[in-house]
């Protein structure tokens, strides 16, 4: 790309972990400028971040408000052309649809919106304005989350059969919330956060991986989902059968009390003719299994010919170099400015360098809303 992409943040302040990985990711490959931001809904706070990223001031805004509107009416080559939505659910629809409705193109954290309800309108303002919308499902971002639905798309497993994923996580297993804890008392809060806190929060990443790596859709499920923590009202804990729509049954796991767990998601796929593993915290790894051949440690890697184009275009380094969660936030970003740069010159986009979109994003609130709705009915197969 000739020139940078110009973003615009909403949320995102220096007193939070999200906004300052996105700033991040945003930067890593040179092809995004922060240029604006509404930071928080505290003023103060606002102006005080934008200061610190040594925004100019007349591009620092107090309301998501002010700042598309405003930045609507600058010229063309000044205005931004994005904006990255990075604020607790209950604060996405809004701002999206206003940004859209003033002509930019978004990209948004998940889970999508507040509820399916709110994800649907979204996906509306889209399908009308005709602009770009990405769900920033980082570990989609992973090369060798890449390399496992290139193996899965040519066959080399076979038909599929089985998949376990989990995502255990453990840092809510005391009522943290409680002690003002800001991650989460958001997240446990049904005002902020909606129907769910641990399904919203990491099982739709789980259900996400899930379907991109295979490419298989999820048609039924049965879930078990509990509030572990005494006093807590919105799930901490989800165990969900799954059938899909090959024949294929699976197991996805998602806890939020899993005690000594930091982000340990996982996913096997098992098929006709082999299975593969991969790890979030050995990411730079995939393991491919068969029964009657070794198993193959696949590597991340620029240099390694071996692996797929798509598990290359997201490789920044030679081998043995690790790359992370920030490269993997990274390449969304990347291959999202991408996409922007092919619409606004209405030229053909890389097929490969893609992102999660607003059909991901509806998806999930569609999950989490079957999943609640058949924890409540003890279990209860629903169709997604």
């Amino acid at each position: 790309m000739s020139k940078k992409i110009r973003m615009g943040m909403i949320g995102g302040s220096l007193d939070g972990f999200i906004g300052s990985v996105h700033r991040m990711a945003a930067a890593l490959d040179g092809t995004i400028e922060l240029v604006c931001g509404a930071f928080s809904s505290n003023a103060k706070r606002s102006i005080e971040t934008g200061n610190a990223l040594d925004l100019p001031e007349d591009r620092i805004y107090v309301s998501f408000e002010e700042m598309i509107a405003k930045e609507a009416q600058l010229p063309a080559d000044l205005r931004m052309q994005f904006v990255s939505i990075v604020t607790p659910n209950h604060l996405h629809a809004q701002p999206a649809a206003l940004a859209l409705k003033h002509g930019f193109h978004v990209l948004c954290e998940k889970p999508l919106a507040f509820s399916f309800e709110e994800a649907k309108k979204i996906g509306e303002h889209v399908k009308r304005t005709g602009l770009l919308f990405g769900v920033t499902h980082t570990y989609t971002g992973y090369p060798m989350v890449k390399e496992a639905k290139d193996l899965i798309a040519k066959g080399k497993l076979g038909k599929i059969r089985k998949v376990i994923v989990e995502y255990p996580q453990g840092w809510l297993s005391d009522p943290i919330e409680n002690d003002g804890q800001k991650q989460a008392s958001w997240r446990t809060n049904p005002a902020q956060a909606g129907i769910s806190c641990c399904v919203g929060d990491i099982g739709t990443h789980a259900e996400n991986l899930v379907e991109y790596i295979t490419d298989l859709k999820i048609t039924e499920l049965s879930a078990d989902v509990s509030s572990v923590v005494a006093g807590r009202t919105l799930d901490d804990d989800a165990n969900v059968l799954l059938r899909f729509n090959n024949g294929a049954k699976g197991i996805l796991i998602a806890s939020q009390i899993a005690n000594g767990e930091e982000n340990e998601l996982k996913i096997r796929v098992y098929g006709e003719h082999g299975g593969l593993k991969w790890l979030q915290s050995e990411p730079n790894t995939l393991i491919v299994k068969q029964n009657d051949q070794p198993t193959q440690l696949r590597r991340a890697g620029a240099n390694h010919s071996y692996l797929s184009e798509h598990a290359r275009l997201h490789c920044r380094i030679p081998a043995g170099h690790p790359e992370g969660y920030i490269e993997a936030m990274a390449n969304l970003y990347r291959n999202f400015a991408a996409s922007i740069h092919a619409f606004e010159n209405k030229t053909s986009s890389n097929p490969l360098l893609d992102y999660p979109t607003i059909e991901d994003g509806i998806r999930g609130m569609q999950f989490i809303e079957t999943v609640i709705a058949s924890g409540k009915e003890n279990a209860a197969w629903k169709q997604l």
